[in-house]
């Protein structure tokens, strides 16, 4: 056999494997099929005595919860410019409608079944029970609450114009899990999948010991009646603040600036250390999309604003997602737990005006990924992906000592805010 012929050989072979490894190997999208959201919520009937399942009608009653839910990501998951972009990325593939419009009754086909787990190869069908307008209402009230013509909720003794029973669920995690626990599949190598929030959870010490469960901080306590006439009851907020609100991202997290030269003078070298705390979530953070990361900035700055040094450092996950799906890299913070950023400079000997900026940045994407979006894929809207969550300036003089001291004074107070109260805490305000 010919040398030539041999290269021929294995240029075919390899071709072959690349195209098995794409096509039935390697899913499309970057999950994996877990029963629970593998198919859509199955079709629901409107339960006795309502008229729709609509979260309007719901809210004819429930009209503080309503109010509520409209505000929150869930009613929202569908529209959302960031989803709308990321699934016309993902060639619009019908299995992120089973968490971003979870009721079969939202979705325009029916999967029938998945050969061998996927999700392109999936047998659809046109749903005849499909409401266009019903799919914009993203994770509605009958995503949670209806099953078989019954309304499900976390009271026993419930008394209403409707069907109701109760689900202990209800006030427990297993709530958040069918869409906030998503998994790896196959040629993906994941520590925790994608959106894993819920695998992050630490429940041994914020369950455990601390009675703190998901809905704690994301669905905050309140005592009000449920509806018109009805007992006040001690329940929940339908809110849901996460990833994407800025004031949960500060309860998350405290930070604590500190220096080993509280008065210096031209000359010396001059050390700053950021202790950034996952103080109050009870996962990973960040979490969720494997986007998100923070940003750890230093920098020195004349009376004029240029910038004389600088300093960057990231906190999130680094994914490599071509060929295979290989997670590199992982140094988000675990619940508890901290990490230290130093940064020194040296100061000339006329060092009058400069000041330290420290400064801790939120990101939902980079700037790359964003313009990515905006120019490939018909992002719109002006939704912020980035946010401050801590600037501090420090002035690198006499007067240092003074400034610290008041920062110290305040991350005293906050520290003991924190005590026993975790996510309630304003952290980083």
């Amino acid at each position: 056999m010919t040398r030539l012929v041999k290269i021929g050989l294995g240029v075919v072979v390899l071709a072959a494997a690349i195209y098995v490894y794409y096509t039935e190997i390697k899913p499309v999208v970057i999950f994996g099929l877990r029963d629970e959201y593998a198919h859509a919520i199955p079709f629901q009937k409107v339960p006795e005595g309502l008229t729709s399942l609509s979260a309007e009608s719901c809210g004819q009653c429930h009209r503080e919860i309503y109010d509520e839910w409209k505000t929150s990501i869930h009613a929202h998951a569908y529209e959302d410019p960031f989803f709308q972009a990321y699934w016309k990325k993902d060639k619009n593939i019908w299995v992120c409608l089973n968490c971003h419009t979870p009721l079969e009754n939202q979705q325009p086909t029916l999967v029938k079944d998945i050969p061998r787990g996927r999700v392109e190869k999936a047998v659809q069908e046109p749903n005849p029970h499909y409401d266009p307008a019903y799919q914009k209402e993203s994770v509605t009230c009958a995503a949670c609450h209806v099953r078989d013509g019954v309304i499900y909720g976390p009271f026993e003794d419930s008394a209403a114009p409707h069907p109701t029973k109760f689900d202990p669920n209800f006030r427990t995690t297993q709530v958040c899990q069918r869409c906030h626990n998503v998994v790896s599949g196959p040629a993906q190598f994941y520590n925790v999948g994608p959106c894993g929030t819920y695998a992050e959870y630490e429940g041994k010490f914020f369950m455990q010991e601390r009675g703190f469960i998901c809905q704690s901080c994301h669905m905050p306590e309140v005592t009000r009646p449920v509806a018109p006439d009805s007992p006040i009851r001690h329940g929940r907020r339908h809110l849901w603040r996460g990833g994407h609100d800025p004031d949960m991202i500060q309860r998350a997290v405290a930070i604590e600036v500190k220096t080993d030269t509280p008065q210096p003078k031209p000359g010396d070298e001059i050390s700053f250390t950021l202790n950034l705390i996952n103080a109050g979530a009870g996962h990973k953070i960040p979490t969720g999309d494997p986007d998100r990361y923070f940003t750890i900035e230093f920098s020195v700055e004349d009376a004029q604003k240029n910038v004389l040094d600088q300093q960057k450092s990231t906190m999130g996950r680094w994914i490599l997602w071509q060929p295979a799906i290989l997670e590199l890299y992982d140094n988000r913070l675990l619940p508890l737990a901290s990490r230290e950023y130093s940064f020194a400079y040296r100061l000339p000997p006329k060092s009058e005006g400069l000041i330290l900026k420290a400064r801790v940045q939120y990101h939902i994407l980079t700037d790359k990924q964003h313009e990515m979006l905006r120019t490939k894929y018909g992002l719109t809207g002006n939704d912020p992906y980035r946010f401050v969550i801590y600037e501090r300036e420090f002035p690198l003089s006499e007067k240092l000592a003074a400034v610290m001291e008041q920062e110290n004074r305040r991350q005293t107070a906050l520290s003991r805010l924190q005590e026993g109260t975790s996510c309630k805490v304003q952290a980083a305000s």
